[in-house]
């Protein structure tokens, strides 16, 4: 059945448009490669094909989808490099973020709301919810984004959340239980207001993250 969507205008559907379709290939509901037909999204979501078109297009430009000729849309093909190319865009925008949300901490920015992911993501990992181990944790880097304070750096990573979902439903090779330790010692240094620590624990996380992740996808991406 139509899921019709509640947003007034084009715009408001193209956003909601736009937030299904990604959750649909994060979630690996559209595999890569996968055609995106206007018309069939737009039966899909009862709406018409301007705000499907639109969610598209954004799509496109924040990396998740390719257009060419006469197959229209689909869903991009990720490549090692995409891969590699996340981590070191991460190392350079997340290690700040860390630093600047430490500093703001301890100017009395409140940041209860990493805790509580925190709590959540090992509540999760208790209960054995991969999925939601890997949104907590997506979630929990782009509190510590938001924390930052930096507007248009909180602006800026947010097609890098969505790809890092992607990825790691892909490949979740560590330990959630180490992931969780190295979360709990990122949070406990941003929340002690510890600038240069969390910096560094934030490099160590992100780069302990890398090689493990190419390893599971080596034998299913190009480079």
């Amino acid at each position: 059945m139509p899921e019709t969507l509640t947003g007034r205008d084009d715009e408001a559907r193209a956003e909601q448009v736009y937030q299904l379709v990604l959750e649909g290939i994060v979630a690996g509901r559209y595999e890569q490669g996968a055609r995106l037909r206007e018309r069939e999204l737009s039966e899909l979501y009862n709406v018409s094909r301007i705000p499907v078109r639109e969610a598209i297009q954004r799509l496109e430009q924040d990396g998740f989808v390719e257009t060419f000729p006469r197959r229209g849309a689909v869903v991009r093909q990720l490549t090692l490099t995409d891969v590699n190319e996340l981590f070191d865009v991460r190392l350079c925008l997340e290690t700040f973020a860390a630093r600047m949300a430490a500093i703001r901490v301890a100017a009395g920015e409140p940041g209860g709301r990493l805790q509580e992911l925190l709590d959540d993501t090992r509540q999760a990992i208790d209960d054995d919810r991969t999925d939601d181990v890997v949104r907590l944790s997506a979630a929990f880097h782009a509190e510590i984004v938001r924390l930052s304070g930096n507007r248009l750096l909180i602006e800026s990573v947010k097609p890098l959340f969505g790809r890092m979902r992607w990825i790691f439903g892909l490949a979740h090779n560590r330990s959630n239980e180490l992931q969780r330790d190295e979360h709990m010692e990122l949070c406990n240094a941003i929340l002690g207001g510890k600038a240069e620590l969390a910096y560094t624990l934030a490099y160590s996380h992100i780069e302990l993250g890398r090689e493990p992740v190419l390893k599971g996808l080596a034998e299913t991406l190009e480079p």
